[in-house]
């Protein structure tokens, strides 16, 4: 299974690509090659160093869509529009949004688009036959990349399509211990969303760090 990560080269995109390549052909997206090779070439010393195997190749975000199955938005949601503006390609595939729209203002604060969520504005955006699978919103940036650590957090999952829902919670549940639950259809993508300024909130008023969500 091949995994594209459009924004492959951000604080998410390049912890998500290390964490996913040792299992799955991951293929790094930047607008710049060069910049999603050297983020490659960093992934794969960094595994080498843990005796992990892995498969990364840096392409640019049009090539990343291209080439995957599945296609990761790590993008933050003011890029959201751009991004997707410069690309295409997106038909019958897999496309994963940990996309959440939020400000930080006094407080940080959910700041849904028109559409009520992200994800409700990337099903506007993308082809009719695009599967759109809400996924990893809440976990927090750097954790991705503190590879010595484990990923011990729940992972609610969105989607209209079963089948496509359950590749993505398969996908969750092999790695490190994420541990994906069904979280309803793609119009309860806003729960999801939402949950990331509340995170925020928290760990900034209670001086914690990482703020993350399990369900029991």
């Amino acid at each position: 299974m091949k995994i594209g990560i459009v924004g492959g080269t951000g604080d998410i995109g390049e912890g998500m690509a290390m964490r996913l390549s040792p299992q799955f052909d991951v293929i790094v997206g930047s607008r710049e090659k060069e910049k999603a090779e050297a983020t490659c070439e960093f992934g794969i010393e960094a595994l080498k160093k843990r005796g992990q195997k892995c498969s990364l190749t840096g392409v640019s975000n049009q090539a990343a869509v291209d080439s995957a199955d599945i296609v990761i938005l790590a993008i933050p949601f003011k890029h959201l529009l751009g991004t997707l503006e410069t690309l295409h390609g997106f038909e019958g595939k897999i496309v994963i949004s940990p996309v959440n729209p939020m400000e930080k203002r006094d407080f940080f604060t959910f700041v849904p688009p028109q559409e009520g969520s992200a994800a409700l504005l990337l099903k506007k955006l993308l082809p009719p036959t695009a599967k759109i699978c809400t996924a990893f919103n809440s976990i927090a940036a750097n954790r991705w990349k503190l590879l010595d650590e484990e990923l011990d957090y729940s992972v609610p999952v969105c989607s209209d399509d079963a089948e496509a829902k359950q590749q993505v919670i398969g996908i969750v549940n092999r790695i490190s211990k994420l541990h994906a639950f069904d979280a309803g259809p793609l119009a309860a993508s806003y729960l999801v969303e939402s949950l990331t300024p509340l995170l925020l909130n928290i760990a900034r008023y209670n001086k914690m760090k990482d703020v993350g969500i399990q369900f029991h």
